[in-house]
């Protein structure tokens, strides 16, 4: 077997574990077209899809001969500068799952001993008059043109992604008037670099304040932010001479996930009501007592809603013997310990945040496809917020400095059925093709029941405090994020 030709092979592995990569990590598990701080990383994987885009359509089936020999080696060059630099972007602002560790690292030697079996051709190639020679290799030329066609649609979608970002970043800047209270108040904020921490901490330094973040991602986050927020990875970090006005508290492991078996709940037990304690501990302590504690919490709280009852539930309603109810009940309880301490307590119970980032991506993903539809049946309640509302409204309670429970949800709730065909509608996508719930309920047990059951939850307290919703309807939300 000639060098060139396995060359070709390894580029076809290249392809097919750079497909996974991009479907599996970047746009799945890290949904990297949403990201914020993942304008740079989705700029120079555009242009490294590009060069991969032509390399692989190059390669497929011709041979470089003479001064386009030089020409491949100055690409593979760009490369391998571009490589390093992703490397090092990713390194400074998101902290990679261990399977996206592996996959680089497969990806990099491979590349790496593709590219070398490519060298050794060239000595050979820059000796032959120039031209690009036809040399095609049947089926592994097809296969790899087909690799070029689709690493360039990636670029494509990755370059105007990133430009996306751009222009919500300038968006951002422009939204001035957003106030959390009185400029250079000290903020403490707890998940600062999740979905809706990354924008909550944006916002407040545009408003002038100072921001502490606690998080376990010390390094990404000062990258993040620009070195613009004092990080720390402990409470114990924290010196209780330290003066916070106003603790923020968003932490919390990701819900949606693996069964909740024993062991999963008990992690999210500790990702909630764990480190809720240890902050109202450092309230008990400190010498400056903040005035405000907002603390997240979830409409998951109400439990859920049979179909069939229409019932729209407040604050006033209670929870239900059940897991997702139980976890939010105590995550509650936990924050209002501050309390006791002088500190007015707000609970937030999110419902669906929709954004560039979250949930939304994966339930739209169907509906681009033109897969969208009625989900198990598709009567059940959704409760959904815009980003921009979730903002807005702790920017409210923080100025207003009211203690009590709020329910973070816009003031229209619809069916899931209802929420699909708006979706379609505004992604001028087809409606109908029905989903069962019963594969859901297999794989995801008493969890499916976030998707396959609801609830109908009204913001009163927050639209009685004089809460003005930016979004109050879902089409209008979903045409500012589509």
């Amino acid at each position: 077997m000639n060098t060139h030709f396995l060359a070709l092979q390894l580029m076809a592995f290249q392809g097919c574990l750079g497909a996974f990569d991009t479907l599996y990590h970047h746009e799945l598990t890290e949904a990297l077209p949403g990201r914020a701080s993942a304008r740079r990383e989705l700029a120079i994987h555009a242009l490294r899809a590009m060069i991969y885009s032509a390399l692989f359509i190059g390669l497929a089936g011709w041979a470089f001969h003479g001064a386009w020999a030089w020409v491949l080696l100055v690409v593979f060059s760009v490369e391998i500068v571009l490589t390093l630099w992703d490397f090092v972007v990713e390194d400074r602002t998101r902290l990679l799952p261990a399977t996206e560790r592996v996959t680089h690292t497969v990806l990099a030697m491979n590349g790496g001993a593709f590219i070398a079996l490519l060298a050794l051709n060239t000595p050979q190639w820059l000796a032959m008059p120039t031209a690009l020679a036809w040399q095609p290799q049947g089926a592994l030329s097809v296969f790899l043109a087909l690799c070029g066609v689709g690493v360039g649609l990636s670029g494509v979608r990755d370059a105007l992604a990133s430009r996306e970002i751009g222009k919500l970043a300038l968006r951002d800047g422009a939204a001035t008037e957003l106030r959390f209270g009185p400029p250079g108040r000290s903020f403490l904020v707890t998940g600062a670099t999740g979905f809706i921490g990354q924008r909550l901490v944006r916002a407040l330094l545009r408003d002038g304040q100072r921001v502490t973040v606690l998080t376990r991602q010390v390094r990404q986050a000062a990258w993040l932010f620009d070195g613009r927020v004092d990080c720390v990875d402990s409470m114990t970090q924290l010196p209780t001479s330290r003066r916070i006005d106003v603790v923020i508290n968003l932490a919390g492991a990701r819900i949606l996930g693996w069964r909740w078996t024993a062991a999963r709940q008990a992690a999210l037990r500790a990702s909630r009501v764990e480190l809720t304690n240890k902050l109202v501990a450092w309230i008990a302590t400190a010498e400056y007592k903040p005035a405000m504690l907002v603390s997240a919490s979830a409409i998951g709280y109400y439990g859920i809603q049979r179909r069939g009852d229409d019932a729209v539930l407040t604050e006033n309603d209670g929870p239900q013997a059940m897991f997702m109810s139980d976890l939010c009940r105590e995550w509650e309880q936990a924050a209002q310990g501050a309390a006791a301490h002088g500190v007015r307590v707000a609970c937030t119970r999110f419902g669906l945040v929709l954004g560039t980032q979250g949930a939304l991506p994966m339930m739209l993903l169907p509906i681009k496809l033109g897969l969208g539809g009625p989900l198990g049946g598709g009567a059940q309640w959704l409760s959904w917020i815009h980003m921009a509302d979730v903002i807005g409204g702790i920017a409210h309670l923080c100025r207003s400095g009211e203690a009590g429970v709020y329910n973070f949800t816009a003031p229209e709730s619809l069916t899931q059925a209802q929420f699909s065909r708006v979706a379609a509608g505004v992604l001028r996508r087809p409606f109908g093709f029905p989903t069962p719930g019963w594969p859901m309920r297999l794989m995801l047990g008493e969890q499916a029941d976030l998707l396959l059951e609801g609830q109908r939850v009204a913001p009163a307290r927050l639209l009685e405090s004089g809460y003005a919703f930016r979004y109050p309807q879902l089409e209008g939300a979903l045409r500012s994020l589509a």
